[in-house]
């Protein structure tokens, strides 16, 4: 009779589980990929579950109360551990701050590993789990490595895009993992963004998301220096800017984060607010950390990297105040430093 109950139970998380999917970090980037995903699946099937988690409830709650409104009728749970979201939810998305937190909603008490080894088999065979966070290749590679291990599947699949694209959809997402598991990954990441590239095995969307953001670092800086520059020189800044997008110097940090307010005749950057609601310049920071430590450990030379590390750790040391401001705002360091001269 116990076994009958329990394999009744089993059965029963497995139906419940699988009509389920839930997000794991509302931040900046994951309540808008949270919101932009649930919306879309909500209009495809009425009766998905979803389940959200937070290290700050209250960041839950607010999603809920949010989504609510705007979507009357959708089932959202909230709960307070990853080891809980796991046994609510086949699908489980995380976007985290970083390395650290990766470890511990995935590898440490009340987390997901944890949660693995009470599945069954079959439970184990779908499950899936896209981890969307830009951390460490190592670490990403070693959670990979024990999620797989458990019997489940795994792709890391860091975002482009920033919070302006988690807010409209337009998201690329790097995926590394088996061509399973990204086939898996596909549909899921479709409704939160427009492209979706697999990079390779895992740790590979990592690897690329890596140098992508160093590039994008370096180029935040010169474009502030040189619309400093040119400001210097009598230049108006949306003259300069246009010359710049049409010319070969022309790249994002310039057609699309601009650091000079109404420089661009078509765009607001965060510029334009106070370098409020874009990629924060300890992200930033971060990442570029994460390029030139793994440079290090592949013998991979960096100038530009390092020298543009040390600006943006210089430039919080020097404006702490902009630490959670978008990263553009590095410009206001380089006014600064030309105030002091």
């Amino acid at each position: 009779m116990r076994h009958t109950v329990r394999v009744l139970q089993s059965l029963e998380r497995q139906v419940v589980r699988a009509k389920s999917t839930a997000f794991i970090g509302l931040g900046r980037m994951g309540s808008e990929m949270a919101f932009n995903f649930f919306s879309k699946t909500f209009a495809e099937s009425p009766d998905t579950r979803f389940v959200v988690c937070d290290a700050l409830p209250t960041s839950a709650i607010a999603f809920r109360q949010n989504f609510g409104a705007q979507f009357p009728g959708a089932h959202i749970d909230i709960v307070l551990t990853p080891k809980e979201a796991v046994h609510a939810s086949q699908t489980v998305l995380t976007m985290l701050p970083s390395s650290p937190q990766v470890k511990t909603v995935y590898s440490e008490a009340n987390g997901v590993i944890s949660a693995l080894e009470s599945l069954s088999a079959a439970e184990l065979a779908r499950s899936l789990f896209i981890d969307s966070t830009t951390l460490d290749v190592g670490i990403a590679r070693s959670v990979a490595a024990e999620v797989i291990s458990a019997g489940a599947q795994m792709v890391d699949a860091p975002v482009s895009g920033g919070v302006t694209g988690a807010k409209a959809g337009t998201l690329a997402f790097l995926v590394g993992g088996t061509e399973g598991a990204f086939v898996l990954s596909q549909p899921i990441l479709t409704h939160m963004g427009n492209h979706i590239i697999h990079c390779g095995p895992s740790g590979a969307g990592l690897g690329a998301k890596i140098c992508n953001n160093l590039v994008l670092g370096v180029q935040q800086i010169v474009v502030g220096e040189a619309m400093l520059l040119g400001q210097k020189l009598g230049l108006d800044p949306r003259i300069l800017a246009g010359v710049i997008n049409s010319s070969t110097g022309g790249c994002w940090a310039s057609s699309v984060n601009n650091p000079v307010p109404y420089s661009l005749a078509d765009k607001s950057p965060p510029c334009e607010r106070n370098y409020e609601g874009g990629f924060a310049t300890a992200l930033m920071l971060k990442d570029m950390l994460l390029a030139t430590d793994i440079a290090a450990s592949t013998d991979s030379p960096l100038p530009l990297g390092k020298s543009a590390q040390n600006f943006y750790a210089e430039t919080l040391r020097h404006r702490p105040d902009l630490a959670q401001k978008d990263f553009s705002s590095v410009y206001e360091r380089l006014e600064q430093m030309r105030r002091e001269d």
